[in-house]
């Protein structure tokens, strides 16, 4: 045999381009095997294990020897995997399987999402400790400076990764790739029993406007910034949750590479957005990518860099792509790496902590009086009760509040509770409350509910009285800002505007959706004093509500109300699901909505004849779609005492 070998020139035209492929995790959420621990499913199309197929085969493709992985973001929270094996009280194993996974498939480099703050800071130092790759975050810090940069931050507030690449001819170059992290100021609501009094964070744009310009004297060739933040349509304002556009208008950003929403980039979920490019994958011009949640799709971009005169890099041309991961099979050898992890982690969530007489589901939690919201909230209220018993506001009324966690939107059609009658396991309560947010009692007057339901009522659209078939739920509104709050009785009138927008400013400040509000049967008086059982998201401020615990904080458990709602349930061992008449539509005479909810519900038939709604079949996306009458007369609503 003879070997033919082509000899590549030594010294090239300093011009030949160099093709440069980043790839892209975000908001895995601990969806590290295609499996579901509360269904027991081993089939899902999702999960980091199929996603390290996709970047093997990235990875490997002729012309992609220049090739960067990076991950966006909360990464260490989402499943029972993570949120209940990887801790200590549940016989955690080192490392995280989390950081085990990501060490395997060999990331260059990450940034932290929201989520990586919910179990405390000692608890993320240790964790991430066990990285074999760097992360970077410039905006959280532990001592605030004068400017930015004199910050001193809890992680490097940037990153210099030098690697060897290879132009088109061959000929080979140190590129030096700057890595700016950031992550939405709002983990200083979201977790603030947390981290308050241990570290600040700054807005995400005035830190990136700050920290580029030393970034880019560091001598680095082209900058990518992780940034853990979504794309909102505007206007521009301070401490913005979702700041990817205001970041994009940055002067030296190379690529920007997003997440948090959970939505997918370049796509059609941000069309009709001013200077944003949903087919080039673009933000006013800067390459841009977002590759959805718990490893549905691996981001890609790659990168045409070309040397100008003055030998500095530039990327002349981008092709943004998203990798659906349904059609790539696990990779064997991650699924063999947390074959530990996942064993302890069944026989967890396999233990049996009680017996439901019903069954429990979230398929209409935004659209009735929800018995698996009822038992939530008699598990808060009665843990509240108890500890508050004998002190000075053990006689003042309780209430409790919570939400429904799992209504399909973004999730899709199959993210809902679905528990059958029948044994109840610690899966079933990880499934009913599925984030580590903790109990917390509230001092709070008549005014403050008032408020508090009419921010919750922002789900639905303005319903036009005596028109057939408008939307109800409005999808830009999470199910989980829909709080119900138990021992109040009162009506929602949706012909009215909503009073609040998602941020929690007042859009019609006049607007009343919220009416007919009574406790015991009287009329609520707006100076009157309560005590409400909630956790700790809501308390702080978490979504568009109010941070009441800035002034009422009278009580917290650092237990998780998940551990808490297990304990309620194993005490009583046997439960009958119901719920109190707590609230209702107001009546519109002649008026019919459509809701989407998830297919499983048709297995429930007699829930949808007590709606009085039709099943007008299945949309494309695998919603059951329903019609609903607002003008049924529903039953008085009667304050029942807990």
């Amino acid at each position: 045999m003879t070997e033919f070998t082509t000899q590549v020139p030594r010294h090239p035209s300093r011009d030949a381009p160099l093709r440069l492929r980043l790839l892209q995790t975000t908001d895995v959420h601990g969806h590290l095997l295609p499996f579901d621990y509360y269904t027991n499913r081993s089939d899902r199309p999702w999960g980091l294990a199929r996603l390290a197929t996709l970047i093997r085969h990235a990875r490997s493709e002729p012309g992609a020897d220049n090739c960067l992985l990076f991950d966006n973001g909360d990464f260490l929270q989402g499943t029972p995997l993570t949120d209940l094996t990887a801790h200590q009280n549940h016989g955690a194993q080192t490392p995280h399987p989390v950081i085990a996974a990501m060490n395997q498939i060999g990331y260059d480099a990450g940034t932290l999402g929201n989520h990586e703050f919910n179990f405390g800071l000692d608890w993320l130092m240790e964790t991430l400790a066990e990285a074999r790759f760097p992360l970077t975050c410039c905006n959280v810090l532990t001592r605030r400076g004068d400017i930015p940069t004199e910050d001193t931050t809890l992680l490097p507030p940037y990153l210099l990764l030098s690697r060897q690449m290879r132009d088109e001819t061959g000929q080979v170059h140190t590129l030096r790739v700057g890595i700016l992290g950031l992550v939405p100021p709002q983990i200083m609501t979201w977790d603030h029993a947390r981290l308050s009094s241990r570290i600040e964070a700054r807005d995400m744009v005035e830190s990136a406007r700050a920290w580029l310009p030393a970034l880019r004297s560091a001598g680095v060739d082209i900058v990518v910034v992780l940034a853990h933040t979504g794309i909102d349509p505007g206007p521009d304002r301070p401490m913005m949750e979702n700041a990817a556009r205001a970041l994009a208008r940055l002067p030296g950003i190379d690529a920007l590479l997003a997440g948090h929403s959970h939505k997918s980039f370049p796509g059609p979920e941000h069309r009709d957005i001013d200077r944003v490019d949903t087919v080039c994958g673009t933000l006013h011009d800067t390459p841009c990518l977002m590759a959805g949640f718990r490893g549905d799709h691996l981001g890609q971009l790659d990168l045409t860099l070309t040397r100008d005169t003055a030998g500095s890099w530039r990327v002349t041309s981008h092709q943004a792509t998203l990798l659906p991961s349904a059609a790539a099979a696990p990779c064997p050898a991650l699924c063999t790496l947390l074959e530990t992890a996942h064993a302890q982690t069944l026989t967890l969530t396999g233990r049996d902590i009680g017996q439901t007489d019903a069954p429990l589901h979230s398929y209409l939690a935004l659209l009735r009086n929800d018995p698996s919201l009822q038992l939530v909230n008699d598990a808060q209220r009665h843990t509240l009760a108890s500890a508050l018993a004998g002190g000075p506001y053990a006689d003042l009324p309780l209430l409790s509040s919570t939400a429904p966690f799992k209504t399909g939107g973004r999730g899709g059609p199959a993210h809902f509770t679905d528990i059958a009658a029948g044994p109840l396991r610690l899966c079933n309560v990880a499934d009913l409350y599925g984030f580590p947010n903790t109990l917390c009692g509230l001092l709070v007057t008549g005014a403050d509910l008032r408020d508090w339901l009419e921010r919750a009522a922002i789900c639905y659209h303005q319903i036009i009285p005596g028109l057939s078939n408008q939307p109800l739920l409005d999808p830009a509104v999470p199910g989980h800002d829909f709080d119900v709050i138990d021992g109040l009785s009162y009506t929602i009138d949706v012909s009215q505007p909503a009073r609040y927008t998602m941020s929690g400013a007042q859009s019609h400040p006049d607007a009343t959706r919220i009416q007919d509000l009574r406790y015991a049967g009287h009329p609520l008086r707006d100076d009157a004093f309560f005590i409400i059982a909630t956790n700790s998201y809501r308390a702080h401020g978490g979504g568009p509500f109010a941070p009441l615990a800035a002034q009422g904080l009278i009580y917290s458990d650092n237990r998780p109300v998940r551990d808490l709602l297990a304990d309620h349930i194993a005490m009583r061992r046997h439960i009958t699901p119901d719920a109190r008449p707590t609230w209702r539509f107001a009546p519109l005479p002649g008026t019919t909505v459509t809701v989407e909810t998830g297919p499983g519900l048709r297995a429930h038939p007699e829930d949808i004849t007590a709606m009085g709604a039709t099943d007008l079949g299945l949309t494309h996306a695998g919603f059951l779609r329903l019609s609903l009458p607002l003008s049924t007369e529903q039953p008085t609503l009667a304050h029942l005492e807990p």
